[in-house]
């Protein structure tokens, strides 16, 4: 692929992701990315084939970016949910895409899929090992410390994500971080055996 075909397609998908973010996939408008993306609508067929497939693109780069702006750390669950608190923070216009997604195709794909298997491996291994607490299933601690680090961005009802990433005082999202990070760390501690 030549650099100009390269640097369109990066445009398109960036537009993508926005126009998405914003009215999901059955709302999106492929002459908006297109003219958002200063390009051809044909070019989207050619590059990805129909919206619903440019969508899964979309899906899939922000899924691959995430985990690589947040690697996934078993020895540190508690981080790693703060870690995920902070990207959402910075990026509230994911939260916005993964509740279309869910929305409006509520299956997950075989990347998401293989991505929490291979999560929930690891935490298996280290309950295995007694470094985190066993009591729950791994796939669910893993959902648990995911839903820790996500609740927030869920349960605000009457706050736009956004405004929180661009006004909100440090101090205040320092404070729910903190408790994000508190409620995975109590949820993956093992149990000394008298707490029992």
């Amino acid at each position: 692929m030549s650099r100009d075909s390269s640097a369109t397609k990066a445009r398109l998908l960036d537009a993508a992701f926005s126009e998405f973010a914003a009215y999901g996939i059955a709302g999106a408008r492929v002459d908006r990315i297109a003219e958002t993306a200063g390009a051809n609508k044909r070019l989207i067929y050619v590059y990805f084939g129909n919206k619903e497939q440019l969508f899964d693109e979309v899906l899939q780069r922000a899924m691959t970016a995430g985990a690589e702006s947040v690697p996934f750390d078993v020895e540190d669950l508690p981080g790693y949910a703060g870690a995920i608190f902070d990207h959402l923070v910075a990026r509230p216009d994911l939260m916005r895409l993964r509740l279309w997604k869910l929305l409006e195709r509520p299956s997950a794909t075989g990347l998401e899929q293989d991505a929490f298997r291979d999560k929930a491996a690891l935490v298996a291994e280290a309950q295995r090992r007694g470094d985190l607490d066993g009591d729950m299933a791994p796939d669910d601690l893993l959902t648990m410390v995911l839903a820790a680090a996500q609740a927030w961005f869920w349960a605000a009802e009457g706050v736009d994500p956004k405004e929180v990433s661009e006004s909100w005082p440090q101090e205040r999202l320092a404070l729910h971080r903190e408790a994000v990070v508190e409620a995975a760390r109590r949820m993956t501690e093992p149990k000394k055996p008298w707490a029992r």
